[in-house]
């Protein structure tokens, strides 16, 4: 149901709100390259506007929005005219639409043509920045934006470093006789491929100052005044039509070039002088078949390396353009067949986080449902801190949300609430505890956060037990990730410990899990309960030990409870055990929860056979040992085995009862207590010197 016709003072009213938002949003879109808004929610102000303008034809003013083009030039640019003016184009969304535009035309045309015989040119509609580029017999003389649509920046300076423009025609195809006068018109648009690289490169600089879409990137660029910049980045250019002005000079046209009278022959003309053509370009005949054109070239959306949105019909004869002719702002022959628009606002409600399978704290968006990308979205991704930071958003904002084709939704900007009513904004805060299990989240490098209850989480549960079950960790033959799924998902396994309780009865109720089957898994879980303690600590999950830390916080503790008691100091002295892992390990064994694992792994009946040092010698008996810093004839494993068997017992830290300290290079804090404390200390020859004669 249409809206109903305000009265006039209201009409006036609402009309100048609309004029003032239009003029403010062109200029931020067109002279500063800043959009604050999707292009879904300023076409909907445009449309309003054109209604009530429509209802109210004497309320049309000189100024307003719809009796121009784009916005008014940058100052800091040189001014050039149009020969003849850019236009923009009139949109429809859906086949009516597309069936009311042939309808109008064919009536217009008187019926001088029939529907049968109505060919149209139709090519996508980039994304990119509108330019008009002038050929002085061949020779690339100027470039110019749309501006206003008569009067444009010129950005020559620019231009001229894109690649994909020529600066001059090819002659040869010319037979060396080119227009003294062609304005080229064509949309410069950056690749999605080169964009991502720009930001990625962008991101590890010290602003890191990224850009938001590639429509953005490409206008933000040719408003360089320095053209290195320009030069840079990954600037493409499509041609769309071309003119030569009804100027005296433009009437030099060589006799040998015949100016087609279709608009696809002119393209393909303009192709052969050298210019770059959209390859998804088509003739077609019909309404319907610019419907079937549209709907395959949105099929193909998502595999372009450029965006699009939406595709560009125009009638091919020049001889029908010229008798259809023009509005205030827009040619009556041609109209953009929108798609689905990638980009729409709304209001961030609420965020929550999600654990992922890994640990991983992910910030999700709850957002007021809005349709954007042909679907309703209220759910999407912001990344991580870093990210919220980066965007300034807050609880409350009203956000721009994009969503490209099976992209996961993603929050690209905030709408600024100058001028708007006041909303009640909460800061985005990082949880302490994870919201699954309520372990303490940490920091993991400068972005992300993680929950520290591997063992426990009921987010993790399921790679916590692949990884438990894997070939280098229990080894346990068949249990593979397809059954670790259904055992979770039948609520048989919680935590690691489960697996060993699992009986014949329970595992034969699964899908495809037969008796010989079942007892074939029961056997494999029976034997990997005699393991080892690498394959243990492995098995665990605890970040950052890999199969050789693993390997290497055994020899070194020998015993588990050691392992588990250990303090941050004791464990750096561990080899390839840094002050970031060893406070992972710490975190793990201070965890209630993964030490109750722990025992209950005990308790059914998994063992480990600890190394057992053979002691040959009570040389050193009673005494205590300690190694910091860097040894080059033994490792520091092998030096504690051979200390351990002449009857020492060799710790981690420095105390009152530490008997000797071996210090090599790059000792540190050990060496210095040691010295306070008035305790021997010796180099690495000393050491060599006591353990030459082990017996």
């Amino acid at each position: 149901m249409a809206d109903a016709k305000p009265d006039k003072a209201k009409a006036t009213q609402e009309l100048e709100s609309l004029r003032e938002q239009i003029h403010y949003h062109n200029r931020r879109y067109h002279r500063e390259d800043a959009p604050e808004i999707p292009d879904a929610d300023f076409d909907k102000l445009f449309d309003r506007l054109l209604q009530l303008e429509s209802d109210w034809p004497e309320l049309v003013t000189d100024d307003s929005p719809s009796q121009r083009v784009g916005s008014e030039p940058l100052a800091s640019f040189t001014q050039v005219k149009h020969d003849i003016p850019m236009m923009s184009l009139s949109k429809v969304f859906n086949e009516q639409d597309l069936a009311d535009f042939e309808a109008r035309l064919l009536k217009r045309l008187d019926d001088q043509v029939s529907d049968e015989s109505l060919y149209y040119a139709c090519e996508p509609k980039i994304d990119g920045v509108a330019v008009s580029l002038l050929y002085e017999h061949g020779k690339l003389v100027r470039a110019a934006t749309r501006g206003d649509g008569v009067t444009g920046e010129d950005i020559t300076h620019n231009v001229k470093t894109i690649g994909d423009i020529p600066m001059r025609l090819s002659l040869s195809a010319l037979s060396e006789t080119p227009p003294a006068r062609l304005e080229v018109r064509g949309e410069i648009y950056m690749t999605r491929s080169g964009f991502d690289r720009m930001n990625a490169a962008a991101e590890k600089t010290e602003s890191g100052r990224v850009f938001v879409n590639p429509r953005n990137a490409a206008a933000g660029t040719l408003r360089q005044l320095d053209p290195r910049i320009a030069a840079q980045r990954p600037l493409r250019f499509f041609t769309y039509s071309a003119t030569v002005s009804d100027t005296e000079q433009s009437q030099k046209l060589s006799p040998q070039i015949q100016w087609p009278n279709h608009h696809a022959d002119i393209l393909a003309m303009l192709g052969d002088w050298g210019l770059p053509l959209n390859p998804e370009r088509a003739r077609v005949k019909g309404w319907q078949a610019c419907l079937d054109y549209a709907n395959e070239l949105l099929g193909k959306r998502d595999d372009l390396d450029y965006e699009i949105d939406g595709a560009v019909i125009k009638v091919d004869s020049l001889t029908l353009q010229n008798e259809l002719g023009s509005n205030a702002r827009t040619p009556r022959w041609a109209m953009a067949y929108k798609f689905p628009a990638e980009e729409a606002s709304t209001t961030l409600n609420d965020v929550e986080f999600q654990v992922g399978r890994t640990g991983t704290i992910t910030p999700v968006a709850r957002l007021e449902p809005v349709f954007v990308g042909g679907v309703t979205v209220s759910n999407a991704t912001l990344h991580n801190m870093a990210e919220i930071e980066r965007l300034g958003v807050q609880i409350g904002d009203r956000v721009v949300l994009r969503r490209a084709g099976d992209v996961i939704p993603k929050i690209i900007s905030v709408v600024p609430a100058d001028g708007l009513a006041a909303v009640e904004r909460r800061p985005i805060e990082m949880l302490s505890h994870c919201p699954a299990c309520q372990s303490p989240v940490e920091k993991d490098g400068e972005i992300l956060y993680r929950c520290t209850g591997g063992l426990i989480c009921p987010a993790q549960r399921k790679e916590s037990l692949r990884h438990f079950c894997g070939r280098t960790a229990m080894d346990i033959d068949g249990l593979g990730e397809k059954l670790v799924v259904q055992l979770v998902d039948a609520d048989m396994v919680n935590t690691v410990a489960d697996i060993f309780r699992l009986s014949k009865e329970q595992l034969v109720s699964l899908e495809r899990m037969g008796e010989k089957s079942a007892d074939n898994l029961l056997a494999a879980i029976e034997k990997s309960k005699t393991t080892t303690l690498p394959r243990l600590l492995f098995a665990l999950g605890i970040r950052e030990v890999g199969e050789a830390t693993a390997q290497a916080l055994a020899a070194h503790f020998v015993k588990l409870d050691a392992l588990m008691s250990a303090d941050q100091e004791a464990l750096v002295d561990v080899a390839d055990v840094g002050p970031i892992m060893a406070e992972h390990i710490v975190h793990f064994f201070d965890n209630e929860a993964n030490q109750a694992v722990i025992k209950e792994l005990r308790e059914v009946g998994v063992n480990w056979p600890e190394a057992v040092v053979e002691v040959r010698s009570d040389k050193l008996a009673g005494q205590t040992w300690v190694l910091t810093g860097m040894l080059e004839a033994l490792t520091r494993d092998e030096a504690k085995q051979r200390l351990q068997a002449l009857g020492a017992k060799v710790a981690g830290s420095v105390s009152k009862k530490t008997s000797v300290v071996v210090a090599g290079p790059g000792a540190g804090s050990k060496l210095e207590k040691a010295q306070s404390l008035g305790v021997d200390v010796m180099d690495e020859a000393g050491l060599l010197a006591v353990l030459q004669n082990e017996t």
